[in-house]
């Protein structure tokens, strides 16, 4: 509260005067707001043999700075250490440890950062526009609360394992699919994925014209067509940027299906012009996004593409061939933006 810039005097006196009430923490909050164990960094390492810039990656996961070497484990971190001690024994390496525990850290910060924007705009917000007195508040969110943490952490589990069943089912496909190669009695399919680029036209005049909660509204739109079109076609969305979005997929054929689909979609749905680049390639996968040549250059002919357009490079043409849906015509030589030498790009349209 100090840091926070509250006036602990003022807040003495509303507490006396049963202004405001903290009793929602010993009802709710003391899964949240966990105590620090005896344990410091140094002796856990010792105890574990983990190194402690291992050790560290648990307090960057739940949003703290990393640790000194007599800073205490608090007991939200030692739930951390099983999952780093069994891969650990099983021989990760530090350095996937770490990035793992990076991802899981990111992931539940949005969450904690949406349920909390949940509880300001949904309940807070409604709350004192009706008058209610910060007592009022606090008790309500008392009884509400250990109802509404444990719905959100059931939710979140059966997402979370809905989610590793698509993973896994990757992995066994995968795995069988080598055990039969490796027998001799199949050949696998080689596919080369697909990224792809998508923006909307016009997306910062919209914000300057008819404000935040409008672009913030048209985003959230322009995510369920993006993510509805990706998944249809065996794809899914990377990374949002701004007014738009990065996207893999798992050949050249679906991305540029995908890609028309939602170009046409947003024109349709959102009244705005969008645009997009695609190219196909070895990409690297680390910490749940994707780097290398590939992503540059789409990320390039994305730039490059007029509103309504859906620019692909030579490589997506040859490797997509002619599919049911959609064809290509030659836009000619082009030169991009930090690409040396020009490359050749076709514009793709749906039949």
């Amino acid at each position: 509260m100090e840091r926070a810039g509250l006036p602990l005097d003022g807040l003495g006196a509303m507490f006396r005067q049963g202004m405001i009430s903290l009793d929602f923490i010993e009802s709710a909050g003391q899964s949240v707001f966990t105590p620090f164990g005896e344990t410091t960094f140094a002796e856990l390492s010792s105890e574990t043999g983990i190194p402690l810039e291992v050790l560290s990656s648990m307090r960057e996961a739940v949003g703290g700075l990393p640790p000194r070497l007599d800073d205490r484990v608090a007991q939200s971190e030692m739930a951390l250490l099983p999952l780093v001690q069994f891969q650990d024994q099983l021989g990760f390496r530090h350095r996937a440890i770490e990035q793992g525990l990076r991802v899981y850290g990111d992931t539940m910060r949005r969450v904690a950062e949406t349920e909390a924007e949940w509880f300001r705009s949904e309940i807070l917000g409604p709350m004192y526009a009706k008058g209610m007195t910060d007592d009022q508040i606090g008790r309500f969110a008392a009884e509400i609360s250990p109802r509404l943490s444990e719905v959100s952490a059931q939710a979140l589990l059966g997402i979370y394992h809905a989610q590793q069943g698509h993973a896994w089912l990757a992995n066994i496909i995968h795995g069988i699919g080598q055990g039969l190669e490796s027998a001799g009695l199949h050949t696998a399919q080689q596919t080369v994925p697909a990224m792809c680029f998508l923006d909307i036209t016009g997306y910062t005049l919209l914000t300057s014209e008819q404000g935040d909660q409008v672009a913030a509204d048209t985003a959230e739109r322009l995510r369920r067509i993006v993510e509805r079109r990706a998944i249809e076609h065996g794809g899914r969305a990377v990374k949002w940027l701004g007014d738009g979005v990065m996207l893999w997929f798992p050949d050249p054929g679906s991305g540029v299906t995908a890609a028309l689909g939602m170009v046409a979609d947003i024109e349709r749905d959102l009244l705005l012009r969008a645009h997009a680049g695609l190219h196909a390639g070895r990409v690297v996968f680390q910490e749940g996004d994707f780097y290398g040549n590939t992503v540059n250059l789409a990320a390039r002919i994305g730039d490059f593409a007029r509103p309504g357009e859906v620019l692909v490079s030579q490589d997506v043409v040859e490797l997509a061939g002619l599919g049911p849906s959609f064809a290509f015509k030659e836009v000619g030589p082009v030169e991009l933006k930090g690409v040396a030498g020009s490359i050749t790009l076709h514009a793709a349209s749906a039949v």
